[in-house]
Protein backbone atom coordinates (compact mmCIF):
# COMPACT_ATOMS: atom_id res chain seq x y z
CA UNK A 1 0.00 0.00 0.00
CA UNK A 2 1.55 3.38 -0.98
CA UNK A 3 2.15 5.97 1.67
CA UNK A 4 -0.66 8.52 2.01
CA UNK A 5 0.55 11.96 0.91
CA UNK A 6 -2.64 14.00 0.98
CA UNK A 7 -4.68 14.04 4.18
CA UNK A 8 -8.37 14.06 4.90
CA UNK A 9 -9.20 12.46 1.59
CA UNK A 10 -8.43 15.74 -0.19
CA UNK A 11 -6.56 15.55 -3.49
CA UNK A 12 -3.21 17.29 -3.67
CA UNK A 13 -3.19 19.72 -6.63
CA UNK A 14 -0.51 19.06 -9.24
CA UNK A 15 0.97 22.54 -8.99
CA UNK A 16 4.61 23.55 -9.17
CA UNK A 17 6.47 26.35 -7.41
CA UNK A 18 6.00 28.40 -10.57
CA UNK A 19 2.26 28.38 -9.90
CA UNK A 20 2.69 30.05 -6.51
CA UNK A 21 1.06 33.51 -6.44
CA UNK A 22 3.43 36.44 -6.07
CA UNK A 23 2.53 37.37 -2.50
CA UNK A 24 4.69 37.83 0.58
CA UNK A 25 2.62 35.57 2.83
CA UNK A 26 3.24 31.88 3.52
CA UNK A 27 0.43 30.61 1.33
CA UNK A 28 -0.03 26.97 0.29
CA UNK A 29 -1.77 25.25 -2.62
CA UNK A 30 -5.03 25.05 -0.68
CA UNK A 31 -5.23 28.76 0.08
CA UNK A 32 -4.19 28.43 3.72
CA UNK A 33 -1.92 31.18 5.08
CA UNK A 34 0.56 30.38 7.86
CA UNK A 35 0.75 33.09 10.52
CA UNK A 36 1.60 31.05 13.62
CA UNK A 37 5.28 30.10 13.94
CA UNK A 38 6.49 27.25 16.16
CA UNK A 39 10.23 27.35 16.82
CA UNK A 40 11.80 24.20 18.25
CA UNK A 41 15.02 25.27 19.94
CA UNK A 42 16.34 21.97 21.32
CA UNK A 43 15.74 18.22 21.11
CA UNK A 44 16.59 17.47 24.74
CA UNK A 45 13.92 17.06 27.40
CA UNK A 46 13.82 16.52 31.15
CA UNK A 47 10.93 14.03 30.81
CA UNK A 48 10.37 10.94 28.67
CA UNK A 49 6.66 10.98 27.85
CA UNK A 50 5.71 7.71 26.21
CA UNK A 51 3.77 9.40 23.39
CA UNK A 52 6.66 11.70 22.52
CA UNK A 53 10.11 10.28 23.29
CA UNK A 54 11.86 6.94 23.69
CA UNK A 55 12.99 5.98 27.20
CA UNK A 56 16.60 6.82 26.39
CA UNK A 57 15.73 10.19 24.89
CA UNK A 58 16.28 11.41 21.35
CA UNK A 59 19.70 11.25 19.68
CA UNK A 60 21.76 14.29 20.60
CA UNK A 61 22.02 16.98 17.98
CA UNK A 62 25.63 18.24 17.80
CA UNK A 63 25.88 21.78 19.11
CA UNK A 64 27.07 23.16 15.77
CA UNK A 65 23.90 21.91 14.09
CA UNK A 66 21.55 23.73 16.47
CA UNK A 67 20.46 27.23 15.57
CA UNK A 68 22.27 29.84 17.63
CA UNK A 69 20.51 32.60 19.54
CA UNK A 70 21.26 35.12 16.80
CA UNK A 71 20.09 32.75 14.06
CA UNK A 72 16.79 32.11 15.82
CA UNK A 73 16.24 35.83 16.28
CA UNK A 74 17.02 36.48 12.62
CA UNK A 75 14.62 33.84 11.34
CA UNK A 76 11.86 35.04 13.67
CA UNK A 77 12.39 38.59 12.40
CA UNK A 78 12.19 37.42 8.77
CA UNK A 79 9.03 35.44 9.54
CA UNK A 80 7.34 38.50 11.00
CA UNK A 81 8.66 41.30 8.78
CA UNK A 82 8.72 39.47 5.44
CA UNK A 83 6.27 36.59 5.73
CA UNK A 84 3.37 37.91 7.80
CA UNK A 85 3.76 35.76 10.91
CA UNK A 86 1.93 37.35 13.86
CA UNK A 87 2.51 34.86 16.69
CA UNK A 88 5.62 32.95 17.82
CA UNK A 89 5.87 30.00 20.20
CA UNK A 90 9.07 28.36 21.40
CA UNK A 91 9.01 24.57 21.72
CA UNK A 92 11.38 21.63 22.07
CA UNK A 93 12.19 19.04 23.21
CA UNK A 94 12.00 21.16 26.32
CA UNK A 95 12.89 24.87 25.82
CA UNK A 96 14.02 25.17 29.45
CA UNK A 97 16.93 22.85 28.60
CA UNK A 98 18.60 25.72 26.74
CA UNK A 99 20.64 27.94 29.01
CA UNK A 100 20.29 30.85 26.61
CA UNK A 101 16.48 30.73 26.54
CA UNK A 102 16.15 34.14 28.18
CA UNK A 103 18.52 35.59 25.56
CA UNK A 104 16.47 34.03 22.75
CA UNK A 105 13.25 35.49 24.15
CA UNK A 106 14.79 38.91 24.76
CA UNK A 107 16.34 39.01 21.29
CA UNK A 108 13.05 38.14 19.60
CA UNK A 109 11.11 40.59 21.76
CA UNK A 110 13.46 43.35 20.65
CA UNK A 111 13.49 42.27 16.99
CA UNK A 112 9.69 41.94 16.63
CA UNK A 113 8.14 44.24 19.23
CA UNK A 114 4.44 43.73 19.77
CA UNK A 115 4.40 40.15 18.49
CA UNK A 116 3.08 37.69 21.11
CA UNK A 117 5.84 35.34 22.32
CA UNK A 118 4.85 32.17 24.15
CA UNK A 119 6.38 28.83 25.07
CA UNK A 120 5.29 25.21 25.32
CA UNK A 121 7.00 23.60 28.31
CA UNK A 122 6.74 20.74 30.78
CA UNK A 123 7.43 23.34 33.53
CA UNK A 124 10.19 21.29 35.19
CA UNK A 125 12.54 24.00 36.47
CA UNK A 126 10.22 26.83 35.44
CA UNK A 127 9.90 27.87 39.07
CA UNK A 128 13.47 29.23 38.97
CA UNK A 129 13.16 31.04 35.63
CA UNK A 130 9.58 32.27 35.26
CA UNK A 131 10.27 35.85 36.39
CA UNK A 132 13.37 36.17 34.21
CA UNK A 133 11.48 34.88 31.17
CA UNK A 134 8.64 37.31 31.78
CA UNK A 135 11.13 40.16 32.11
CA UNK A 136 12.77 39.07 28.83
CA UNK A 137 9.46 39.42 26.99
CA UNK A 138 7.72 36.06 27.19
CA UNK A 139 3.97 36.58 27.35
CA UNK A 140 2.52 33.25 28.41
CA UNK A 141 3.14 29.51 28.64
CA UNK A 142 1.43 26.31 27.56
CA UNK A 143 2.27 23.54 30.00
CA UNK A 144 2.16 19.85 29.10
CA UNK A 145 0.51 18.08 32.04
CA UNK A 146 -1.41 14.85 31.51
CA UNK A 147 -2.26 13.90 35.08
CA UNK A 148 -2.16 15.30 38.61
CA UNK A 149 -1.96 11.78 40.01
CA UNK A 150 1.70 11.39 40.94
CA UNK A 151 1.87 7.67 40.12
CA UNK A 152 0.19 8.10 36.74
CA UNK A 153 2.40 11.11 35.97
CA UNK A 154 5.55 9.12 36.76
CA UNK A 155 4.38 6.17 34.67
CA UNK A 156 3.59 8.32 31.65
CA UNK A 157 6.67 10.57 31.79
CA UNK A 158 9.10 7.96 33.18
CA UNK A 159 10.10 10.60 35.75
CA UNK A 160 8.73 11.43 39.23
CA UNK A 161 8.66 15.21 38.69
CA UNK A 162 5.05 16.21 39.30
CA UNK A 163 5.85 18.49 42.30
CA UNK A 164 8.32 20.46 40.16
CA UNK A 165 5.74 20.83 37.38
CA UNK A 166 3.07 22.13 39.73
CA UNK A 167 5.55 24.55 41.32
CA UNK A 168 6.51 25.79 37.86
CA UNK A 169 2.89 26.42 36.89
CA UNK A 170 2.27 28.44 40.03
CA UNK A 171 5.49 30.41 39.54
CA UNK A 172 4.42 31.22 35.98
CA UNK A 173 1.10 32.53 37.29
CA UNK A 174 2.88 34.74 39.83
CA UNK A 175 5.16 36.06 37.08
CA UNK A 176 2.19 37.05 34.93
CA UNK A 177 2.77 34.46 32.18
CA UNK A 178 -0.95 34.19 31.60
CA UNK A 179 -3.30 32.86 30.52
CA UNK A 180 -1.67 29.55 31.40
CA UNK A 181 -2.91 26.78 29.15
CA UNK A 182 -2.56 23.15 30.20
CA UNK A 183 -2.19 20.60 27.41
CA UNK A 184 -3.13 17.04 28.35
CA UNK A 185 -2.70 14.16 25.91
CA UNK A 186 -5.50 11.63 26.21
CA UNK A 187 -4.13 8.23 27.24
CA UNK A 188 -5.97 5.12 28.48
CA UNK A 189 -4.06 5.15 31.77
CA UNK A 190 -5.02 8.76 32.57
CA UNK A 191 -8.63 8.85 31.37
CA UNK A 192 -9.94 8.01 34.85
CA UNK A 193 -8.19 11.10 36.20
CA UNK A 194 -9.36 13.52 33.49
CA UNK A 195 -12.10 15.01 35.68
CA UNK A 196 -9.61 15.47 38.54
CA UNK A 197 -7.27 17.34 36.20
CA UNK A 198 -10.10 19.60 35.04
CA UNK A 199 -11.10 20.28 38.65
CA UNK A 200 -7.51 21.21 39.47
CA UNK A 201 -7.27 23.56 36.49
CA UNK A 202 -10.53 25.27 37.44
CA UNK A 203 -9.19 25.82 40.97
CA UNK A 204 -5.82 27.11 39.75
CA UNK A 205 -7.31 29.36 37.06
CA UNK A 206 -5.66 27.49 34.18
CA UNK A 207 -7.22 26.79 30.79
CA UNK A 208 -7.28 23.06 30.07
CA UNK A 209 -7.14 21.49 26.63
CA UNK A 210 -7.23 17.75 26.10
CA UNK A 211 -5.50 16.45 22.96
CA UNK A 212 -6.15 13.19 21.14
CA UNK A 213 -2.93 11.22 20.89
CA UNK A 214 -1.49 11.29 17.39
CA UNK A 215 0.89 8.72 15.85
CA UNK A 216 3.97 10.79 16.68
CA UNK A 217 5.47 8.57 19.37
CA UNK A 218 9.10 7.51 18.97
CA UNK A 219 8.33 3.88 19.87
CA UNK A 220 5.73 3.53 17.09
CA UNK A 221 3.19 1.90 19.42
CA UNK A 222 0.25 4.17 18.55
CA UNK A 223 -2.84 2.29 17.46
CA UNK A 224 -6.14 3.81 16.38
CA UNK A 225 -8.09 1.07 18.17
CA UNK A 226 -6.60 1.86 21.59
CA UNK A 227 -6.56 5.64 21.27
CA UNK A 228 -8.82 7.60 23.64
CA UNK A 229 -11.02 9.80 21.47
CA UNK A 230 -12.98 12.95 22.23
CA UNK A 231 -16.27 11.11 22.67
CA UNK A 232 -14.90 8.85 25.40
CA UNK A 233 -13.42 11.88 27.16
CA UNK A 234 -16.72 13.78 27.04
CA UNK A 235 -18.47 10.79 28.59
CA UNK A 236 -15.90 10.66 31.40
CA UNK A 237 -16.05 14.39 32.11
CA UNK A 238 -19.84 14.37 31.87
CA UNK A 239 -20.04 12.15 34.93
CA UNK A 240 -18.91 15.10 37.07
CA UNK A 241 -19.50 18.26 35.00
CA UNK A 242 -22.27 19.70 32.88
CA UNK A 243 -20.67 20.47 29.51
CA UNK A 244 -22.18 22.74 26.84
CA UNK A 245 -20.51 22.82 23.44
CA UNK A 246 -19.60 26.27 22.11
CA UNK A 247 -17.33 25.21 19.22
CA UNK A 248 -14.43 27.30 17.94
CA UNK A 249 -14.33 31.08 18.13
CA UNK A 250 -11.37 31.12 15.72
CA UNK A 251 -11.59 28.63 12.81
CA UNK A 252 -7.81 28.15 12.86
CA UNK A 253 -7.78 27.33 16.58
CA UNK A 254 -7.38 23.58 17.06
CA UNK A 255 -9.49 23.26 20.21
CA UNK A 256 -13.26 22.95 20.31
CA UNK A 257 -14.57 24.52 23.52
CA UNK A 258 -17.20 23.42 26.06
CA UNK A 259 -18.62 25.54 28.86
CA UNK A 260 -18.13 23.85 32.23
CA UNK A 261 -21.21 23.93 34.48
CA UNK A 262 -22.65 26.86 32.55
CA UNK A 263 -19.41 28.86 32.41
CA UNK A 264 -17.62 31.13 32.32
CA UNK A 265 -14.89 28.47 32.61
CA UNK A 266 -14.32 26.27 29.56
CA UNK A 267 -12.49 23.11 28.63
CA UNK A 268 -11.07 22.50 25.17
CA UNK A 269 -10.63 19.32 23.19
CA UNK A 270 -8.18 19.09 20.30
CA UNK A 271 -9.66 16.16 18.37
CA UNK A 272 -6.80 16.02 15.89
CA UNK A 273 -7.53 12.44 14.84
CA UNK A 274 -11.32 12.09 14.90
CA UNK A 275 -12.27 15.65 13.92
CA UNK A 276 -9.66 16.67 11.39
CA UNK A 277 -9.11 20.45 11.30
CA UNK A 278 -6.19 20.47 8.85
CA UNK A 279 -8.18 22.55 6.37
CA UNK A 280 -7.86 25.55 8.70
CA UNK A 281 -4.21 25.07 9.72
CA UNK A 282 -2.23 28.32 9.95
CA UNK A 283 1.08 27.01 11.35
CA UNK A 284 4.64 26.89 10.10
CA UNK A 285 7.44 25.16 11.97
CA UNK A 286 11.20 25.49 12.40
CA UNK A 287 13.09 22.50 13.74
CA UNK A 288 15.95 22.91 16.18
CA UNK A 289 18.38 22.38 13.27
CA UNK A 290 16.85 25.25 11.32
CA UNK A 291 14.74 23.40 8.77
CA UNK A 292 11.25 24.49 7.74
CA UNK A 293 8.67 21.78 8.23
CA UNK A 294 5.35 22.65 6.60
CA UNK A 295 3.34 20.14 8.64
CA UNK A 296 3.65 17.65 11.47
CA UNK A 297 3.34 14.61 9.22
CA UNK A 298 5.44 15.68 6.27
CA UNK A 299 9.05 14.53 6.21
CA UNK A 300 9.90 17.16 3.61
CA UNK A 301 12.14 19.83 5.16
CA UNK A 302 13.91 22.87 3.73
CA UNK A 303 17.25 23.74 5.31
CA UNK A 304 17.42 27.43 6.19
CA UNK A 305 20.40 26.98 8.49
CA UNK A 306 22.69 25.80 5.68
CA UNK A 307 21.53 28.63 3.43
CA UNK A 308 21.97 31.18 6.20
CA UNK A 309 25.47 30.00 7.05
CA UNK A 310 26.37 30.09 3.36
CA UNK A 311 25.61 33.80 3.28
CA UNK A 312 22.01 33.89 2.05
CA UNK A 313 20.29 37.22 2.54
CA UNK A 314 16.89 37.76 4.12
CA UNK A 315 15.12 37.78 0.74
CA UNK A 316 16.62 34.42 -0.23
CA UNK A 317 15.70 32.86 3.13
CA UNK A 318 12.16 34.20 2.87
CA UNK A 319 11.85 32.74 -0.63
CA UNK A 320 12.99 29.30 0.52
CA UNK A 321 10.45 29.46 3.34
CA UNK A 322 7.63 30.39 0.95
CA UNK A 323 8.55 27.51 -1.36
CA UNK A 324 8.49 25.09 1.56
CA UNK A 325 5.01 26.14 2.62
CA UNK A 326 3.66 26.08 -0.93
CA UNK A 327 4.30 22.32 -0.88
CA UNK A 328 2.26 21.73 2.30
CA UNK A 329 -0.01 18.70 2.26
CA UNK A 330 -3.78 18.86 2.47
CA UNK A 331 -3.76 17.10 5.85
CA UNK A 332 -2.37 14.26 7.90
CA UNK A 333 -4.40 11.38 6.47
CA UNK A 334 -4.30 9.40 9.74
CA UNK A 335 -7.65 7.77 9.04
CA UNK A 336 -6.83 6.76 5.47
CA UNK A 337 -5.69 3.30 4.45
CA UNK A 338 -1.94 3.24 3.82
CA UNK A 339 -1.12 5.99 6.31
CA UNK A 340 2.42 5.95 7.70
CA UNK A 341 3.71 8.16 10.52
CA UNK A 342 6.55 10.60 9.87
CA UNK A 343 10.15 9.62 10.52
CA UNK A 344 10.52 12.18 13.32
CA UNK A 345 8.63 11.85 16.57
CA UNK A 346 6.85 14.76 18.25
CA UNK A 347 9.84 15.53 20.47
CA UNK A 348 12.08 15.98 17.43
CA UNK A 349 9.60 18.02 15.42
CA UNK A 350 8.50 20.49 18.08
CA UNK A 351 4.90 21.17 19.17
Amino acid sequence: MPRVRGGGGQPTPALSRADRPSVAALVDRFGRVAKDLRVSIIEKCSLRCTYCMPAEGLPNIPQHRLLTTDEIVRLVRIAVEDLGVNEVRFTGGEPLMRRDLEDIVAGCAQAVPGIPLSMTTNAVGLERRARRLAAAGLGRVNVSLDSIDRAHFAELTRRDRLPSVLAGIRAAARAGLAPIKINAVLMPETLSGAADLLEWCLTEGCLLRFIEQMPLDADRRWARASMVDAERLLEALGERFDLTEVGREDPSAPAEEWLVDGGPATVGIVASVTRNFCADCDRTRLTAEGTVRSGLFSDEEVDLRAAMRSGAGDEKLAGLWRDAMWSKWAGHGINLEGFEPPNRSMGAIGG
